[in-house]
C-alpha cells in the first residue's frame, strides 16, 4: 500500500513548518503507519490539484485523496480502527474538535503575531513575494509591524495559555495518561514556531515548555529531527 503526505516546506526541504501538516504527521505516527512526505511550497498548487483545492496537508492513501488535517485524522481513525486510537471514542473526538477550533481561531493567530516576520526568510524565492503580500493583506500592515512589539505582547500570549498550563500540571498529556490527537493539535502550533523563529514563546520553567519537549521526543524524535530553534 502506498501512502503519501504533501507537507509544507521552506527553501530547505527539511524545514517542514505547517502546524496542520504536523497534526497529520503525528497522527500517522500514532497509528504506526508508514508514509512518504513530499515537500510542497506555497506556489506549487499544481502538485496538489488532485485534491481539488490548494492547501496542505493532502494525504494520498492507497489512491484515496484526503485533504484538511481534521478530515485526515477522522479518515485515519475510521480506516484503521484496529491501530492505536487518536480520539478514544466519540466523546474524545468531540473534545478534540473543540481543541481544533480553539487552536485554529485563538492559538494560531497568537503565534502568528509573534513569529510571522521570521517565516519569509525560510521560504524559497518563488514563495517569498506570495507569502509577504498575502499575510500583509491579512494583517493590514507589514510583517515587521506585526511583530514590532512582540517582546511585550508575548506576556499576554503566555497568560492566555493558562488552561493548557493547568491541564498539564494535573496530567502528563492533553490526552490524559498518554498522548492523543488533542496533543498533536496543540503541539503543531509550537512546532510551527520552533521551526520558523528563534523567538521564545515560552518561559523555560513553564509546564507547557516541558510538555513541548516531551512531544518533540515522541516517535523516535520525529518532530525534534526537523531543523528548528530549541529554546
Amino acid at each position: 500500500m502506498s501512502r503519501i503526505l504533501y507537507d509544507l516546506a521552506g527553501a530547505d526541504p527539511e524545514r517542514r513548518f505547517s502546524p496542520f501538516c504536523w497534526r497529520s504527521r503525528l497522527a500517522l505516527a500514532h497509528k504506526g503507519l508508514a508514509v512518504e512526505t513530499i515537500p510542497w511550497h506555497f506556489t506549487e498548487k499544481e502538485k496538489i490539484a488532485l485534491s481539488g483545492q490548494g492547501l496542505v496537508p493532502v494525504l494520498v492513501d492507497d489512491g484515496r485523496v484526503v485533504h484538511d488535517s481534521w478530515a485526515i485524522a477522522c479518515w485515519l481513525e475510521e480506516e484503521y480502527p484496529n491501530r492505536p486510537l487518536l480520539f478514544g471514542g466519540a466523546g474524545g473526538r468531540a473534545m478534540a474538535r473543540f481543541l481544533n477550533s480553539w487552536a485554529d481561531g485563538v492559538l494560531h493567530p497568537g503565534v502568528a503575531r509573534l513569529v510571522v516576520a521570521d517565516i519569509a526568510s525560510l521560504l524559497a524565492p518563488a514563495d517569498q513575494a506570495y507569502f509577504r503580500e498575502s499575510r500583509e493583506r491579512r494583517f493590514g500592515m507589514t510583517l515587521e509591524q506585526v511583530v514590532a512589539e512582540r517582546e511585550r505582547s508575548v506576556e499576554g500570549f503566555r497568560r492566555d495559555l493558562l488552561p493548557l498550563r493547568l491541564t498539564l500540571r494535573a496530567q502528563p498529556w492533553l490526552g490524559g495518561e498518554a498522548p492523543n490527537y488533542a496533543d498533536y493539535i496543540v503541539f503543531g502550533a509550537f512546532q510551527w514556531a520552533r521551526v520558523c523563529s528563534p523567538f521564545p514563546l515560552l518561559a523555560a520553567d513553564d509546564p507547557v515548555a516541558e510538555w513541548r519537549s516531551r512531544m518533540l521526543d515522541l516517535f523516535g524524535g520525529l518532530a525534534r529531527a526537523t531543523p528548528g530553534h530549541d529554546l
